[in-house]
Order: structure tokens, then sequence, then C-alpha cells
């Protein structure tokens, strides 16, 4: 691997302008179709989107409402949870994981990670359920699914409800069954960096319930399946044409796209084996795993991070507070040492660039230049 100056290489995150030229016309041509039908809100675009993504995932509905979060807190509420429940979830996620549990006057409980994958420690969900405990919400972080079979087996025996936040891993699957499909039900976030993102803010639902797939449609319209007519406290929170006609497009690329990641992550773990100081990401047995991030584990990574940016070299902590220790939470009592796995991801976890577009020129500078940094500390 050899070395490239500043001047010559600067590596995004993300690199959606790639993304975009590759599917211009098509995209254009969609909104196009949007702008001349005058409908903008939960159109026939919507419902294809619906019956699209649900079908992708193997699910029977699917449910577009306004964002991940929203998807969430919609799903919790169809689940019943409310005042005085107790919601299990991993505390190394993005916020949203709790907060939608306590949105709704619910109790978030929080478990430790599986070291290797990053996701719930399900042999450690048993030891937190009580009476009040109505709801696991596994996390497939990074792109790689939590460890469904105990989380279903235990959601069984004590009667929970399994809600998958899926906001990071649609299309990869556990055992041949794609993520969002084995729940009761699935949730999906459409945010513009997610491996099948729009561009604004959006969500899913997916279920097998045509019950629940009702109960949601009624939660994202105020409470109202027919106009003006509100039987339940609901949201506002419905899916737009424009992001759904959008979205229908990237639909039909998201499987290549998830190959390339696939590669390129395959690539990194090439060259980065043989830096002793980086901890690879693990793919657990009978998982498939679609590197919506392409997460390593280093050492003084905080000093890393800042001297690969000097390189040109952008790079993301995902994430640097667990959630039990946010100040959101603070009431709750939780400390330092509570859940070790989770808090020594939060100083060690990088995240390195990773996208289809990003070539192997580019993949050979940032290890170089993790190698480089590694070395230098």
């Amino acid at each position: 691997m050899s070395s490239v100056s500043l001047q010559e290489k600067s590596i995004p995150m993300l690199d959606l302008g790639a993304q975009y030229q590759s599917i211009r016309a098509e995209i254009r041509e969609a909104i196009d179709q949007v702008l001349e039908s005058q409908h903008f809100i939960l159109g026939p675009e919507v419902k294809a989107l619906e019956n699209e993504v649900a079908a992708y995932c193997g699910r029977r509905f699917g449910v577009g409402v306004a964002s991940g979060t929203d998807a969430l807190t919609l799903a919790l509420c169809a689940s019943g949870i409310g005042s005085g429940d107790e919601v299990i979830v991993p505390s190394f996620s993005f916020i949203a994981t709790a907060d939608c549990v306590s949105l709704l006057g619910a109790k978030p409980v929080f478990v430790d990670i599986d070291p290797i994958t990053f996701c719930i420690d399900s042999t450690q969900i048993e030891a937190k359920i009580s009476p009040h405990t109505k709801a696991i919400v596994p996390v497939h972080l990074y792109g790689q699914a939590a460890d469904m079979d105990l989380v279903l087996e235990i959601a069984r025996r004590h009667n929970l409800s399994v809600i998958e936040d899926n906001a990071q891993a649609i299309g990869a699957t556990y055992k041949g069954r794609k993520t969002a499909s084995m729940g009761d039900i699935g949730c999906l976030s459409f945010f513009p960096s997610k491996n099948l993102g729009g561009y604004g803010d959006g969500g899913m639902v997916v279920t097998d319930s045509e019950e629940t797939a009702q109960k949601l449609r009624s939660l994202r319209a105020h409470g109202s399946l027919k106009k003006y007519y509100s039987t339940e406290q609901g949201w506002n929170s419905r899916l737009d044409e424009m992001q759904a006609a959008i979205l229908r497009v990237k639909l039909r690329y998201l499987d290549s796209w998830g190959q390339g990641r696939r590669e390129r992550a395959a690539m990194y773990d090439r060259l980065l084996q043989a830096v002793p100081e980086v901890t690879l990401p693990a793919i657990a047995e009978g998982r498939d795993h679609v590197f919506h991030q392409y997460t390593v584990r280093v050492p003084q990574r905080d000093k890393v991070q800042k001297l690969l940016t000097t390189r040109g070299v952008a790079s993301t902590v995902y994430y640097p507070t667990p959630i039990h220790l946010q100040p959101i939470y603070s009431s709750l009592g939780y400390k330092m040492g509570d859940l070790p796995e989770c808090e020594r991801a939060a100083q060690e976890a990088l995240s390195l660039p990773i996208y289809p577009e990003l070539t192997d020129e580019q993949i050979a500078y940032v290890a170089t230049s993790l190698g480089q940094t590694l070395r230098e500390i």
C-alpha cells in the first residue's frame, strides 16, 4: 500500500452524489411523474412502495411513515406499549431506539451487547425481564442481524412482543430470513445515509398482521381511517409521494449495492488484517452482513480519528456515549461499569468510509492511512 498525499486524496464517509449520478435519469423521471400527478401525500407511489418493501422483507403489509423514529414509535404504540410498561433495548444504538419507548410513557431497560457483533447480547435479556416487561427491541446494528433465535424464544416464553429495529440492515439475512421478517413488527428508516435512503426523511413499518397494519395506518393519520373522523390519539406521520417514488427507483438497486458494499468490506479485511491493532468486523455464523457501516475497533480511537482527518480520511463514531449513560436517562440510575461491553465499544468503535462507489484506490488509501496512523501513535 503506497502512501498518497492529502492533496491527492480526500475520502468522504459517503458519496451520495456519485450514487445519484448513476441513477439520475430514473430519479428525475420518477420525480416528474409525481409533479405531473399533483398527488403528494400517501398516494399511489406510497402504496406501491409499501407493497414492494413488504415483499422484499418477506412481509404481508407495509405502512409508510415520516421517519425511522416514527416507525419505532408507532410500532410500539400499536403493540400496546404505554405508561408503566418496560421495553428491553440494547444501550449501544442511536438514541431513538430508547427515546421512542420514553415518548409513550414506558421505561427502556438497557441490555449490554455482544462484543463480536455489537448487537444486543441475547443471553442477558432474560435477567432483565420483570412483570412490567412488554416488548424486546433487538437492533440489527451496522448491517448485521442480532441473535434472533434466542430473542424469539425468550419472547414466546414470556409472551412479549418483538419489534425489530431494522434501520441499518435492510437486505441482511439471519439463517436465510430477511431482517424485519422475524419479529411481530419490523421498522425501517429511509434517512438519506441509509443503504436504502431517500432525499429527505421517511420510514416504514412491516408486519404480517392485517390488524396491526390497520392500527398503524390509523396512528399515522391522527387516529383516523376515515377523513375527518378520528377514533384514537394518533400522529401526523405520513410518507410523501416524492420520497416513495425515489425509493422505488433505489429499491431496484438495493441488492447490487449491498453486494458492492460486501466486496468493499472484503477488500478492507484483506488490507487491514496485517494491522494487528485493528479488530475487524466479524460476521456471526448464519448471518449475512450488508455493511451499512464498516466498523473496526482501534486503541486510542479519538486520537486515531483526529489523525485520519489530517490525512483526508473521514470516519465516524457510532456511538460515543451509550444510551444508558446519556443525560436524558440519568434518572434511571445507570452508572459507568453497568454495561461494560457497550462502554468499551463506545471507546473503540470507528466506522470507515464504505459505499458501493468507493474505488479500490480509495480503500487502499484509507487502509494505508489507518495503518500509518496506528504506527505513529
